[in-house]
């Protein structure tokens, strides 16, 4: 099916790439938090948390503009969502905030810092599965009368919403630990290789476990993943996503540093392509597409003049950052 393009769509745009750029830039910071008890305390925990020291604290940015995005050019949408998930959006935010409490504090008190990484490990945990959880979610559906949400307290919680929550910590993992891989060097970068390589795998399963049950959460679903004859086009994301699991295997048993990282961000990518063929156009999935869910055309132009302007100024300090502290780390900062 076509779908023209106009203010709402660029929206949806803008919106879905701010969340996977959150995605793909606090991703990898969350991953290293869940690595965390992989490692061994001293200059192997040191060392992980200085790879993402310069950079963390700016990923929410995108996380931020997300949200504001949802709750401006989708006010509907932002209505209906965040009663439905209220618990799973303030465990997330708890554990951001728990987790960023700790990673400041396991530097300026040294004699409590096995405490701190537990927190950081545990915040990191939260805010992964809580996102997940989310995700999954809003996935299997939301119930909506008229234009409020009509579920309950606990609608949230299910099989298959734990199930993506759990595939979202491992894929995180993943990413943490390529990131390491392209980072470090010596025997931190091959702990690190050898985690990838299992997580490598635990990625995968979870994605064909999640993408085996959605397609039988909706009828829409399943009409667009297994129907004639949109599988055939649909079939190529799962394709794609073997040959890149296939490549991320081999570049990492072949000793590459930066290639690991870069096809792990591909699996995230394919991941969120096929969460798009799911959805698109809805934004509360069988329930409210986007253009039911937009705001009045006068208010897309208006903040469609300032995200012109924000955007790039974002993307341009976000990649200068990563410019400056680009290369190794070790324990005791970049060289």
């Amino acid at each position: 099916m076509l779908y023209s393009v106009d203010l709402t769509v660029i929206w949806a745009f803008v919106i879905a790439f701010a969340v996977f750029a959150y995605i793909v830039m606090d991703g990898f910071d969350l991953g290293i938090g869940i690595l965390f008890p992989a490692l061994r305390p001293g200059p192997e925990r040191d060392t992980a948390m200085n790879s993402v020291a310069p950079v963390w604290d700016g990923n929410e940015t995108w996380l931020v503009l997300g949200g504001g995005g949802l709750f401006a050019a989708f006010p509907l949408a932002y209505a209906v969502i965040l009663p439905a998930l209220y618990a799973p959006i303030i465990a997330m935010l708890l554990g951001l905030i728990f987790r960023g409490v700790a990673f400041e504090f396991r530097w300026r008190d040294p004699r409590h810092r096995a405490a701190w990484d537990v927190a950081f490990t545990g915040g990191s945990v939260v805010a992964a599965l809580a996102q997940g959880i989310a995700l999954g979610a809003l996935l299997q559906g939301i119930a909506v009368e008229g234009r409020a949400y009509a579920g309950g307290w606990w609608d949230w919680l299910t099989p298959f919403s734990l199930l993506v929550g759990a595939s979202l910590v491992v894929a995180y993992a993943l990413l943490g630990a390529t990131w390491l891989v392209m980072r470090t060097e010596g025997l931190l970068q091959l702990q690190a290789r050898r985690l990838a390589q299992r997580l490598t795998l635990a990625t995968v399963a979870a994605i064909a476990l999640v993408s085996a049950a959605t397609p039988f959460l909706q009828g829409r679903y399943f009409e667009r993943w297994l129907a004639m004859p949109n599988v055939l086009v649909s079939a190529q994301v799962p394709l794609l996503v073997a040959l890149a699991a296939y490549a991320l295997w081999r570049t990492l048993r072949d000793g590459g540093e930066r290639a690991p990282f870069l096809i792990a961000l591909g699996l995230f990518a394919l991941s969120f392509l096929g969460l798009g063929i799911s959805i698109f156009p809805d934004v509360v999935p069988g329930r409210i597409t986007i253009w039911q869910a937009a705001a009045p055309e006068a208010s897309q132009i208006f903040m469609l003049v300032g995200a012109a302007i924000l955007v790039p100024i974002i993307l341009i300090y976000t990649a200068y950052s990563y410019w400056v502290f680009r290369g190794k780390v070790d324990a005791h900062g970049y060289h």
